[in-house]
């Protein structure tokens, strides 16, 4: 699947995509270009931040994934590129996706002139472990 994604769109396969693709696509932990680093260099030889950093600017780039910054901390990456809705915990952090439901449409006034293309709701609350 990977593979074929990455064939389809024109990005050469590295180790190190290979690995960032995989580790989005099957942990939902929506994670940091430095979780990114660390979990590369537990499994993999010696690789550079500024190899993960070129990495996700490539994966980003080919659409395969998403960036997102929430609170004005590290940005997150996300490979479900699904229409979908975010929840932060307040008490551990943890950042879950939450299935699309559509936001009612802005009246004209209310954009106050602006064009706006997307919305995404960020819901808080306690997840199941901290509650």
């Amino acid at each position: 699947m990977i593979d074929e994604a990455f064939v389809r769109l024109g990005v050469r396969r590295t180790p190190q995509r290979f690995f960032i693709m995989e580790h989005l696509l099957t942990r939902p932990d929506h994670a940091t270009a430095e979780d990114l680093w660390l979990a590369l260099n537990r499994r993999h030889a010696r690789a550079s931040r500024a190899t993960v950093y070129n990495t996700l600017h490539a994966l980003v780039e080919a659409g395969l994934v998403r960036e997102f910054a929430l609170d004005g901390k590290a940005v997150r990456y996300d490979a479900n590129l699904e229409k979908h809705h975010h929840f932060i915990c307040d008490q551990c952090g943890a950042v879950e996706d939450i299935d699309w439901f559509e936001t009612p449409p802005l009246k004209r006034s209310q954009s106050k002139g602006r064009i706006i293309r997307t919305c995404e709701v960020i819901l808080r609350g306690d997840c199941h472990k901290c509650r």
